[in-house]
């Protein structure tokens, strides 16, 4: 959420702003509800000093006099407007939140200017991905591959983009997730295991909700299956206010993740290029607002340190306005080449949200010296996703008689060099 005193004081410039992401969003609407609420405050407060003086006035009059008697009618009039204002006050603060609640993050000046995914920048590129894979074709095609990624039986168990991962391939998924989590430990990340359901405050926290309602599983008493472990971990600290001096704080956690976008056909969603479910580790980091930036790089990092020791050709991104998302203020995304596909795939997004998720869910800090309690920023990132990061893996490391071969860094988790199908 921005700060109203941003949108009331500078509206040309958050227009601005807000048109560098190409979303359609109307300020004037906003700013009519807000200017409404503060006339009604405005008039309730008048009245709640006018009750006040009375009672003042009323406490030096004898009991009984026609004096006090006609300031207790007088009293009863004003009390009875009160109420009715009060109630018109509170509606119109829903109305003002919920307004507020539908303005997107205003991107960082180093944000490029565009409007679809082929206008990102290449921000870097590491690794050979144009030198030869002779054996590589798309993972799906890998003789044997259902008999370790059985996607068959998980449609029929649950339906599309739920597989069954069998032998082998549950211990290479295994293997992954804890090479991440004991990668990002390493790198100051504190573990922690979250739950895995999470409610509407804590999605609204983190702009889940009202955004994305329609890509969330929702049980029947309104609870939300975790699309990343972003929003528990985000949530961590709602409502509280932290030390200075604990800044900046790393955790990191491992959950499935849920969501209902995925598709069920077309090129993009073959084998584990998209899934409804899927394991994913995450990163994320409450900082102080002067250091925001130089964390954020440094948690790009942290993700980056990992395709570079599972020796993955991977480029990085840096996302332009439209294609930035609703609650990011700068964005990179992490591709790693598919030598099969002959494409890149998205693996973790590493962002900063500076304060918008942090004024929602009033996560704050207390200065050293004292001051008043103010917000800090949040920065988050995969470290990493495993389906992807197991496509690219299958496909880059396949050799001649269709074993695949495992990268030094993983052999001591996975406990073989090599993965067969057969």
């Amino acid at each position: 959420m921005l700060d109203p005193k941003l949108i009331r004081e500078t509206p040309d410039a958050v227009r601005a702003a807000i048109a560098k992401k190409h979303l359609d969003v109307d300020l004037d609407a906003v700013l009519s509800i807000d200017t409404a609420w503060r006339a009604q405050l405005h008039e309730v407060e008048s009245l709640r000093a006018k009750q006040k003086a009375a009672n003042t006035a009323m406490a030096a009059l004898p009991k009984g006099s026609p004096e006090f008697v006609a300031k207790v009618a007088d009293m009863k009039a004003v009390s009875a407007d009160v109420k009715a204002r009060e109630a018109q006050l509170k509606e119109t603060e829903e109305k003002f939140r919920t307004a507020m609640l539908s303005i997107p993050n205003l991107p960082h000046a180093s944000v490029p200017e565009g409007r679809t995914p082929e206008e990102n920048v290449v921000f870097s590129l590491h690794g050979s991905h144009e030198r030869p894979f002779p054996h590589a074709i798309p993972h799906w095609e890998i003789a044997g591959f259902e008999k370790l990624f059985d996607f068959a039986r998980g449609a029929k168990v649950t339906g599309a983009g739920f597989p069954f991962y069998v032998g082998d391939g549950a211990r290479i998924v295994r293997a992954l997730l804890q090479f991440f989590l004991d990668e990002d430990t390493k790198a100051g990340y504190v573990e922690v295991a979250p739950p895995i359901f999470v409610n509407a405050a804590s999605a609204t926290a983190t702009g889940q909700l009202p955004d994305k309602e329609g890509q969330m599983y929702e049980t029947a008493d309104h609870l939300y299956a975790v699309p990343t472990a972003e929003v528990p971990l985000t949530n961590f600290f709602r409502d509280e206010i932290v030390d200075e001096a604990v800044l900046p704080i790393y955790r990191c956690a491992y959950t499935p993740c849920f969501r209902r976008e995925a598709g069920s056909y077309g090129k993009d969603v073959r084998g584990l290029n998209r899934l409804h479910q899927f394991d994913k580790v995450e990163l994320l980091k409450w900082v102080h607002p002067t250091k925001s930036y130089e964390e954020l790089d440094k948690l790009r990092d942290d993700a980056e340190r990992i395709l570079r020791k599972l020796d993955l050709p991977y480029r990085v991104l840096l996302m332009c306005g439209g294609d930035l998302g609703f609650a990011q203020s700068k964005k990179y995304d992490l591709e790693v080449w598919s030598a099969g596909q002959k494409r890149w795939l998205e693996v973790s997004s590493c962002s900063n949200f500076e304060a918008f998720q942090a004024r929602r869910a009033q996560i704050r800090f207390r200065a050293k010296d004292g001051g008043k309690p103010e917000l800090v920023h949040t920065i988050n990132g995969s470290g990493l996703a495993v389906p992807r990061v197991l496509a690219a893996l299958l496909e880059n490391n396949l050799e001649p008689d269709g074993r695949v071969k495992i990268p030094a860094a993983l052999v001591p988790y996975f406990g073989k060099e090599h993965l067969s199908f057969s």
